[in-house]
């Protein structure tokens, strides 16, 4: 950034400099004052520790300053850039413009801003003899703090910022004030252009039929574009906190269009978003009514005895639910596979989302929930919470500050697609599983009155979790493979919670960890796990087809429509459209 454009700051006056000492130490005041609080008695910080932090933070700090001071202040011509290993050299790609580390104002506001996080850092960090869930708050706000205070975050200590607003007389931010004021009245941070894309034109496209209608979900099945099929089909059960076009975005990138090219009868639920006339559905609702009604629906349709199936995120959930259901009742071979997309059962290691389920977010929860039902834009600001440097305050800075366009990108338009949630239903998925772990207790948990037992399934399964997912976190999900009874395949796929899981073949992109014996841990299956370039997703196919790769020609009821259940209307159908 040519500097000369750049408004000149003033080095901060000695009153300035003792405002910041006093912001940083009541900082830490409240910190200490917390983590007394989590036990009631004295901060449980260890004394050396503290010692330690605070003599290394005011080191680095002086160190800084001093740097500062000997290469010229404000009027030196080239950075003195902080020594290796220091916080302050931590690379950080809010400060990827060249002005952050080329103008000496920038460059100290920066490197000020790194020791400061640091610092903060350590100290919750340090909190210690408070029990794990509350230590786990405390490092969550004091990140989710810092994040917020970024000097990136504002106009006047971002240089992006100020020279865009010089550049074109304060337009940016008008245009942003207009964005900010859109949102406000939806009540959502935008992410992308919206009306760039359209259901069932440029996503959620590929061609099919709604066969099967219930209150609660529509049964979507697409059209074969092979001359023959798997005989066992594929049903398809997305999370209902999430519009299911996440698996047929766009056409290069749609999963579904992928399993339909390969030769699979592919079925799919596409769920209702939640209304008034909702707010008593509970999940026997979705394993009875939801998905062993799916799974009957398409064995009576074609005539077979068992589906594939895959469960994503919390269907994957409700999909084991409902595997340990059938084998209570001995109908466990209505189900040829199971694949659970970063699915999580056991709860104990769920991550940064168990932190949204003490007795505060539950009240919050059920004042938000008056209706009957949760509106989705709670759980969207949640999940957005949880990847806050990402999904919130990079949108603050290009959108608000910057004035910027909103670029057209259809994970993000799906994104912001919010669905509604029962609220019944809701509170008790975070209370029983979130909070108590009730689903790998056996028999804790039943359904339609059946004590139900995951050590009891045996069905076939796949296990494809994110090596980043920062919703169900790798150790998390591996844990489902130390309850299942059966074979299990698991996969670790290079990326999160939707990179991880929509990455095409054609894409080229991340990487994936297999290892064909059994292990007993998740780090002896890394020690172990061998690394294969580009997508999972054949890897997947080879396994159903070592399931049994019969296939039939396709006609009558492999045709959507042409069978017993006639057409209701054309895929996506109405209910992914209701708001």
């Amino acid at each position: 950034m040519d500097q000369s454009n750049v408004m000149e700051p003033h080095l901060p006056t000695l009153e300035q400099m003792q405002q910041w000492t006093q912001v940083i130490g009541r900082a830490q005041q409240l910190m200490l004052e917390q983590a007394a609080g989590m036990t009631g008695q004295a901060p449980p910080f260890d004394p050396e520790i503290v010692a330690r932090i605070q003599t290394g933070f005011a080191d680095e700090g002086l160190a800084l300053w001093q740097r500062f001071l000997d290469s010229g202040g404000l009027l030196r011509d080239t950075p003195e850039p902080a020594p290796p290993g220091s916080p302050a050299a931590r690379k950080d790609r809010r400060f990827s413009d060249p002005a952050w580390t080329e103008h000496p104002f920038y460059d100290l506001v920066r490197q000020s801003y790194l020791l400061l996080s640091d610092y903060l850092t350590k100290m919750a960090d340090a909190v210690d003899g408070v029990d794990p869930k509350e230590k786990a708050r405390l490092r969550f706000a004091t990140a989710g703090l810092l994040d917020a205070l970024s000097p990136s975050n504002f106009p006047l200590t971002n240089p992006q910022v100020v020279q865009k607003t010089i550049e074109s007389g304060g337009e940016n931010l008008v245009r942003g004030l207009k964005h900010m004021l859109a949102d406000m009245e939806k009540g959502q941070l935008t992410h992308t252009d919206g009306t760039a894309f359209e259901l069932g034109r440029n996503i959620a496209a590929t061609p099919g039929k709604v066969i099967h209608e219930t209150p609660l979900y529509q049964l979507i099945h697409y059209a074969p574009s092979t001359d023959t099929v798997l005989e066992t089909p594929l049903l398809i059960f997305p999370p209902w906190i999430n519009r299911f076009y996440i698996l047929d975005l766009s056409p290069e990138k749609s999963f579904v269009k992928w399993a339909v090219d390969q030769g699979l009868s592919v079925f799919l639920v596409s769920w209702k978003s939640a209304d008034a006339s909702m707010k008593d559905m509970v999940w026997d609702d979705y394993i009875l009514g939801g998905q062993i009604d799916a799974i009957d629906t398409v064995r009576d349709l074609l005539g077979v005895e068992s589906v594939h199936t895959i469960g994503y995120c919390v269907a994957g959930t409700t999909l084991a639910a409902t595997l340990a259901l059938l084998a209570a009742r001995g109908e466990a071979d209505k189900v040829a596979s199971a694949t659970f997309f970063t699915a999580q059962v056991d709860f104990s290691k769920a991550g940064d989302l168990a932190l949204f389920v003490d007795d505060e977010q539950m009240k919050l929860v059920d004042q938000l929930s008056a209706g009957g039902f949760l509106d989705g834009r709670y759980m969207a600001a949640t999940f957005n919470l949880l990847r806050g440097r990402d999904l919130i305050w990079n949108y603050v800075v290009n959108n608000y500050l910057l004035g910027q366009d909103y670029p057209p990108f259809d994970l993000l338009h799906w994104n912001g697609d919010t669905t509604n949630l029962p609220a019944r239903w809701h509170r008790d998925y975070l209370t029983q599983l979130y909070r108590d772990n009730l689903l790998v207790v056996p028999g804790a948990i039943s359904v339609a009155g059946t004590p139900i037992d995951l050590t009891r399934v045996t069905t076939p399964a796949y296990v494809q979790a994110g090596r980043e997912d920062h919703i169900a976190p790798l150790e998390s999900v591996w844990k489902l493979t130390e309850h299942f009874a059966g074979p299990i395949r698991f996969l670790l796929a290079g990326s999160g919670h939707i990179a991880g899981v929509v990455n095409p073949p054609s894409a080229m992109k991340y990487q994936y960890w297999t290892c064909d014996a059994k292990q007993a841990t998740i780090d002896d299956f890394l020690a172990h796990a061998t690394e294969t370039k580009g997508s999972w997703w054949p890897d997947w196919r080879a396994w159903i087809g070592g399931i049994d790769e019969k296939s039939v020609a396709v006609t009558g009821a492999r045709i959507p429509g042409g069978g017993k259940r006639k057409a209701i209307e054309d895929a996506p159908g109405r209910y992914v459209k209701q708001r």
